[in-house]
């Protein structure tokens, strides 16, 4: 399988290609700007010629949901016009699409897991724009698979297990963090290989005309940002490494531009069922991370 992933700056683009090095079965291209610029018909037209794939990973996106209140056109060139160029690329050539999106797209004021059929309600600039992507990839073509997915993170890159790391090393006293959020953590190397398995059976005769569509993946089990930074220390402690202390604010107390949901929590029975694939509980993806990291530390 030749395969194009945009947005090869991005944690889960770096994912796939590092899951991808180790599948003889893929020849993966992480493609990011200058060599692919979702934002530019000419840059995509190019890599698609050049790399011809079988299947193509839409990662790229501007996800920094606090500035893009205040650069919403930025944010909906990428978000939207990039996701339908890349997806009308894919169209043309009769390429399969998984295309990534966010539980952004819903309010969350729901009391239980955001099912597939729930109505979305963005409140935030960056969530309206990943809704109109997702609209974007539908009419561009019929053979997409949009996963929503949220709280992803990994050792490297910028996210929120990196940031404890950092904030514990040079901050004095105990870390405020909210815990009256929730979502499903969810870790990028695991969330990486079942993105490549989906492409695989996505291209295969048994699931390639039923398993078109939108689903909802994570991490099984929910937490709160605090209960998951709890999490990582007691994961570092355990070996020996740092001591973290914290301290449960609300999310009155932090302070952001854009509106945070509530409760960012995915019930992934719709994909489980269509795809028999399933990633490990969220507590797991916390320890292999830990140990990632330790790995990377002691070299």
């Amino acid at each position: 399988m030749r395969l194009i992933i945009s947005g090869w700056h991005g944690q889960i683009a770096r994912a796939l290609a590092d899951v991808a090095l180790s599948s003889p079965d893929v020849e993966a291209f992480a493609l990011g700007r200058p060599a692919l610029d979702v934002r530019d018909p000419r840059s995509v037209e190019r890599a698609f010629s050049d790399i011809n794939p079988d299947f193509v990973i839409n990662t790229a996106a501007y996800t920094a949901v606090d500035k893009a209140e205040a650069e919403p056109d930025l944010a909906f060139l990428l978000n939207r016009d990039g996701a339908r160029r890349f997806a009308e690329a894919a169209a043309r050539r009769n390429v399969p699409i998984i295309h990534l999106s966010t539980h952004y797209v819903f309010d969350g004021m729901k009391s239980a897991p955001y099912v597939e059929t729930d109505e979305p309600r963005p409140t935030t600039i960056y969530g309206q724009s990943k809704l109109e992507g997702e609209e974007a990839v539908r009419q561009a073509t019929p053979q997409h698979v949009i996963v929503r997915t949220g709280w992803i993170y990994s050792a490297t890159g910028r996210n929120f297990f990196t940031r404890i790391l950092d904030l514990a090393t040079t901050t004095e006293g105990p870390l405020d963090v909210v815990d009256d959020q929730r979502g499903n953590p969810t870790y990028a190397p695991h969330f990486a290989t079942l993105l490549l398995e989906l492409a695989r059976r996505l291209l295969s005769e048994s699931h390639g005309t039923k398993g078109w569509g939108i689903y909802h993946v994570a991490a099984p089990g929910d937490t709160t940002w605090y209960e998951f930074a709890k999490e990582i220390g007691e994961n570092l402690e355990s070996a020996k490494k740092l001591s973290i202390r914290l301290n449960p604010i609300s999310t009155a107390q932090y302070t952001t531009l854009a509106r945070r949901p509530p409760n960012c929590t995915f019930d992934c029975t719709k994909f489980d069922d269509t795809f028999s694939l399933r990633l490990p509980h969220w507590q797991e993806g916390v320890r292999e991370c830990v140990n990632s990291w330790n790995k990377a530390t002691e070299r």
